[in-house]
């Protein structure tokens, strides 16, 4: 009996597309051709909103940077997504508050120095607070590590991973707790003065006193955005320092690429994994105090949102790329921002979400990311 043997013969041009991944590359550009398209109708139809919805969402960008940067150093060297780091920035949050409204931290400079000019000794208690949060999440990351995440090192990433999603829910619930955080919005008390700035073409800036109605066609920049511009400038040159140039950071990316031949080499991984924990937490408590000082509200959930949030950036720069990082935060929360301006504000959290699908149907990798090399 002859068995016949039928071959189908796919065409070329079909092949070229599917294996260059030409369908969503060309839908890429034609909702990037269509952003574009948006954006210069928007400034050219009122290029002072336009400049001052980019300001605001230089403000946001900053705090997804500094929360990004966890995801993104815990993931360069065990391949684990901590759900939970949204929570530990929630968490930094709470202590600010409490180190706040309870403690007085924040006047503690202009008590012990009374002569220091107000900018200074506000400033200074503002890096006293926000250390206070670093230290608080570091310590709290560092724990979780070792209570939870270090028994399932060798397990299965899935098991981590799950691992990571109930240390979230216990960690929101747990603040939710009448003698912990309590399930109620807590109005936060900022660290100082608010005091706004109108920018104009011909007056240049223009300090407004509270209430004041700023002149036609201005642009607001506040003291909290550039607080929180600085202070994250600072922190990601700290975390670049620490990371190139310091042994720590050597060992850390020693052991992100080779963890057998690290501890060959005389290197504690488990060590320097915790640390990687701790100063991705510190940052997190540090983003936790930026954003409740700009948006004066927290509660036990608040970390759901902008923790998804930093992820989708951290994804879209690279995840493992400490400048993809800060690169993905700045993009998501422009792109939330003008969503919200000019389109709709239910549609802000779409469209980061969307942003996420678009990457990894496109580029998983992300823009700074390179393809991992997994190692035996």
């Amino acid at each position: 009996m002859n068995v016949t043997k039928t071959q189908t013969q796919t065409n070329p041009v079909f092949e070229m597309i599917i294996r260059k991944r030409l369908l969503g590359k060309t839908f890429l550009v034609l909702v990037a051709l269509l952003a574009i398209w948006k954006l210069v109708d928007s400034f050219l139809a009122g290029p002072t909103v336009f400049i001052q919805q980019v300001v605001n969402g230089l403000q946001l960008g900053f705090v997804y940077a500094l929360i990004a940067m966890g995801y993104t150093m815990v993931y360069g060297i065990v391949r684990l997504i901590n759900f939970a780091h949204g929570d530990v920035f929630m968490v930094g949050a709470f202590v600010s508050y409490y180190a706040i409204s309870r403690w007085g931290l924040n006047a503690l400079p202009a008590s012990l120095m009374p002569g220091l000019p107000s900018w200074l000794s506000n400033a200074l208690g503002v890096i006293l607070v926000i250390l206070l949060s670093m230290i608080a999440c570091a310590l709290l990351n560092f724990t979780i590590e070792r209570i939870a995440y270090k028994p399932l090192r060798n397990a299965p990433r899935i098991s981590a991973l799950i691992t990571a999603i109930g240390v979230s829910f216990f960690l929101e619930y747990f603040g939710a707790l009448p003698f912990v955080f309590g399930p109620n919005f807590v109005t936060y008390e900022r660290p100082f003065e608010v005091t706004n700035w109108a920018y104009t073409p011909l007056f240049n800036f223009q300090a407004l006193a509270a209430g004041q109605t700023p002149p036609e066609g201005s642009i607001i920049i506040s003291n909290i955005a550039l607080y929180i511009i600085i202070i994250s400038i600072i922190l990601v040159f700290m975390l670049n320092f620490i990371v190139r140039r310091t042994r720590i950071g050597k060992a850390m990316r020693a052991s992100a690429y080779d963890k057998p031949t690290s501890r060959l080499m005389g290197i504690n991984v488990d060590g320097i994994i915790s640390a990687t924990f701790a100063i991705g937490a510190a940052l997190a408590g540090a983003a936790g105090v930026l954003y409740a000082t700009a948006y004066p509200q927290v509660y036990f959930a608040m970390g759901i949102t902008p923790g998804l949030k930093a992820f989708v950036a951290a994804v879209l720069g690279g995840i493992g790329s400490i400048p993809g990082a800060l690169v993905g935060g700045l993009i998501i929360a422009q792109a939330e921002i003008l969503t919200a301006a000019y389109v709709s504000t239910p549609m802000r959290d779409a469209v980061a979400f969307s942003i996420l699908v678009l990457v990894l149907l496109v580029r998983p990798t992300g823009i700074f990311g390179e393809p991992s090399r997994e190692k035996a």
